[in-house]
């Protein structure tokens, strides 16, 4: 696929059909093939159990191919919580036969993890389940993390690091998973990850780097800091959506980034990186990667935490934006329409960063920048653009609390993607 035909796809609006339908993944997972605490059939099997369609595991600078062997007593010492051993927990769910083990030159006993093509014969149902292959591209300038997630590739992607800049690390990145779209002509996302990770990126980071057209708006990490911090301007991380997505809009004339939730687990028996907590859903005609990838591209999905849309649509010819919340017993729903006006109020004030920050300075931007134009209250929302706006996007948020909090004040939410731009 092309540069140009990459753009296209975002600029056209989803084509419907009778066979679209929701389809619920996450793509931001590690298992033990890198600094996960799991083996990966055990945590592909917990999502599918868990009701997803489909899941990309995503581990740091590979693929889950070749031969890797663990030693169990490595395994248990990331286990973290007490309880069954989880090698004994994995034969239980596979049997003696699927799993490999065998003797070191220390006689402990070594693992081996099944690769990508192994496990998703057992696990992969047409129609029902799909494993997708993902890596997590973890690069770095001065320490600051670059992580970015790509999505349905074929090759794993050797990242480059300290290059010149945190803004030319993330483009050349970047870059190299666009180049492998084009040579192997199948659809690939890139999303940048957890710009709060020891807040290596701000909102001007990622508006000007305009080859990413994906971020994580929601991260499952309790150290990525979804709401940002208040010795850090403008860093949580609907701030710095509005943010990047207004300059890009009308400095840059750029498309904007679509929002993305995910979970960035790593613990699986119990600890602070647990599943479930932030997923995607993607509407599409059938559950193939390629087709999944697609509809991101357009747009055709949104990110929630536990709040789920029965339908999310933008008619262009009458520029409303509309929405219909699924109900859940006893739960109350307030949707915020935001966005930022033409006429916003564009002075840039230069603030000090805390110390060791891997920004010196932080730009601080108007309070008028992805402001609330409107609230609603029900199931049903609605906002019609009156051509003043750069963008609009909605922010569902329910007074129940997630199921699985990465902070005890984490409410369940689901954010559509900007339109009207």
């Amino acid at each position: 696929m092309t540069k140009p035909a990459i753009l296209a796809t975002l600029l056209v609006p989803a084509l419907l059909s009778a066979e679209d339908r929701w389809y619920k993944g996450n793509t931001h997972t590690h298992s033990l093939w890198s600094d996960g605490n799991d083996f990966p059939d055990m945590i592909s099997a917990w999502y599918k159990d868990q009701g997803y369609d489909f899941l990309g595991m995503s581990d740091h600078n590979t693929l889950n191919a070749g031969e890797k062997w663990v030693a169990e007593e490595t395994i248990e010492k990331k286990k973290i919580a007490l309880g069954p051993k989880v090698l004994d927990k994995y034969r239980r769910r596979y049997g003696d036969d699927w799993v490999v083990t065998r003797k070191n030159d220390k006689d402990k006993v070594e693992v081996r993890l099944k690769t990508l093509e192994e496990y998703r014969v057992k696990l992969e149902e047409p129609g029902k389940f799909l494993l997708v292959q993902a890596e997590e591209v973890t690069a770095s300038f001065n320490k600051a993390p670059i992580h970015i997630n790509a999505v349905n590739l074929v090759e794993q992607i050797e990242p480059k690091k300290d290059v010149e800049t945190i803004r030319e690390t993330m483009r050349q990145n970047l870059q190299l998973i666009a180049e492998q779209a084009v040579k192997t002509g199948r659809p690939i996302i890139a999303h940048v990850n957890h710009p709060n990770f020891r807040w290596a990126m701000t909102a001007d980071d990622l508006a000007h780097v305009i080859e990413d057209k994906f971020f994580e708006v929601y991260n499952g990490h309790p150290s990525t800091f979804y709401d940002g911090e208040p010795t850090r301007v403008d860093s949580s991380c609907e701030r710095i959506w509005d943010i990047a997505n207004t300059i890009r809009i009308a400095e840059l004339k750029a498309t904007p980034l679509f929002g993305v939730g995910t979970d960035d687990s790593h613990n699986y028996h119990g600890g602070a990186t647990t599943p479930g907590r932030g997923w995607v859903m993607v509407r599409a005609d059938k559950l193939e990667a390629n087709a999944l990838i697609e509809a991101m591209q357009r747009g055709d999905f949104y990110a929630s935490t536990g709040v789920t849309l029965e339908d999310v649509k933008f008619d262009k010819g009458t520029r409303k934006l509309s929405l219909k919340i699924k109900d859940q017993p006893g739960a109350k729903f307030r949707t915020e329409f935001r966005g930022t006006l033409k006429n916003y109020d564009r002075a840039v004030t230069e603030v000090d960063s805390p110390e060791k920050d891997p920004q010196p300075k932080r730009l601080q931007h108007g309070a008028d920048i992805g402001k609330v134009l409107a609230t609603s209250e029900g199931l049903e929302a609605s906002y019609t653009l009156t051509g003043e706006e750069l963008y609009v996007r909605a922010v569902i948020i329910s007074d129940q609390p997630m199921a699985n909090p990465p902070q005890p004040d984490h409410v369940q939410r689901a954010w559509t993607q900007p339109v009207g731009w």
